[in-house]
Parts: structure tokens; C-alpha cells; sequence
């Protein structure tokens, strides 16, 4: 069974999350932010749950820490908050959160977003490792609306074999595009199958993929 951790301190919130999602997952919840960490590290949970506004801590720092520390950014952080508005969630996507649901949450999304990435990650930690790298990339191929787009990106993690990066254009999962090294257009590092989206709803979703073929040098071999 898959553990969730909780951190919210609003305990009707907590008891709801245990409600509609312990029959799934192994639920470890406090409503004190500072413990947050610690948490983490012994219980290595498979997704964190993470209200943002929290009494003498911010979810925030508490978000960034979780994305940027070694032992822990390779867990996906799903943000659940009253907060609405795009900056705001914009705003945790840039702190390296893969969700966010604003409260009330509709638990059956999040049901179905929790499995789906789950599901996903699993099968990417039995592949690779993944070390959170910023490399600048170009990547050029077709949109979903079959428009040509070449855009500059930097990664936000890297594999031997794959890669995470934000791109304005609108990519489906299963499409191809080329990927260049940002300091020599003219040369390819190789081919790519996009296998993965998230933050479709924001200007700048956020992309996972995977080389297909290698035509030359990539930051890890």
C-alpha cells in the first residue's frame, strides 16, 4: 500500500483526507508543519499532501524545501489549499509541486490524479534515478494543434535517458520532438517521446521525456 503524508493543520482536513483516501493509502498526517520533514525522512512516502497557508510556517518554504532537498524531491508534492488564482498556482509549480487542488477538494480527482502519477513514478524509479539538474534546452516539434514550435527550457531533472522541463507550447503525450543542446543549435543531442504532462492548465505545463535515440553527447551517460 502506497503512504501518504499529510501536513495541514486544519484537523477536519486531515480526518476528511483519512476518510476518503485510507481505504487506498497508508495516511501519516500532523498538523504541525515543523515535523513535516522529519516525517518524510523516516517514513519515505510515496506523495506528500501540502496545504500552503499554515500558523507560524509557510507552505511555501515548506514546498520548496521538499522539492530541493536530495532525500526527498523525488516525491511528488500535491498542494490542497483554499488559495485560488493562476499566480498562486503558478507560483507552486515553480516550487516543483506536480498539483494543486483547491479546497473543497474534489476527492475523486484527486483519487484519480494520485493513481495515475503514482503509477508513473513507479515505473520510472525501477528505470532510472533522476538528479534535479537545470540544463538549458531547445526542443522543436509539433504541437497539438500540428503547428511547428522551437522553444528554449531549461530541465528541472535529468536521467540517462530522459528529462523534465517546462515548454509553452502545448504538447500531447506519445509526440516526438528534437532536442538541442541551447549552446549549439545545430547539433542534436537526440530524439524524444513526450510521456508525461503536468500543469496542463498553467502557460508553461511542464513535460516529461524520454530519448527514443541519441545522436550525440547528453549530460549523463
Amino acid at each position: 500500500m502506497n503512504t501518504l503524508l499529510v501536513v495541514d493543520d486544519d484537523e477536519a482536513m486531515r480526518r476528511m483526507i483519512r476518510v476518503s483516501l485510507g481505504d487506498s493509502y497508508k495516511i501519516i498526517d500532523t498538523g504541525e508543519p515543523e515535523q513535516a520533514l522529519a516525517l518524510a525522512l523516516e517514513h519515505k512516502p510515496d506523495a506528500i499532501l501540502l496545504d500552503l497557508r499554515m500558523p507560524k510556517y509557510s507552505g511555501y518554504e515548506l514546498c520548496q524545501t521538499f522539492t530541493s532537498f536530495s532525500s526527498t524531491q523525488l516525491i511528488p508534492v500535491l498542494v490542497i489549499s483554499g488559495e485560488a488564482g493562476d499566480k498562486t498556482k503558478q507560483f507552486c509549480r515553480d516550487l516543483g509541486a506536480v498539483a494543486y487542488f483547491e479546497k473543497p477538494v474534489d476527492f475523486d480527482a484527486l483519487r484519480t490524479q494520485l493513481s495515475e502519477f503514482l503509477q508513473i513514478r513507479r515505473k520510472e524509479r525501477r528505470s532510472e534515478v533522476r538528479v534535479r539538474l537545470r540544463i538549458p534546452l531547445r526542443i522543436t516539434g509539433t504541437d497539438q494543434d500540428g503547428r511547428p514550435f522551437g522553444v528554449l527550457t531549461t530541465t528541472e531533472n535529468v536521467s540517462r535517458s530522459a528529462f523534465l522541463c517546462a515548454c509553452s507550447a502545448a504538447m500531447p503525450e506519445r509526440s516526438v520532438v528534437d532536442v538541442y543542446m541551447a549552446h549549439n543549435f545545430e547539433e542534436r543531442v537526440g530524439i524524444c517521446e513526450v510521456v508525461r504532462s503536468e500543469w496542463e492548465e498553467t502557460p508553461y505545463p511542464r513535460y516529461a521525456c524520454r530519448f527514443t535515440e541519441k545522436l550525440g553527447q547528453w549530460v549523463l551517460e
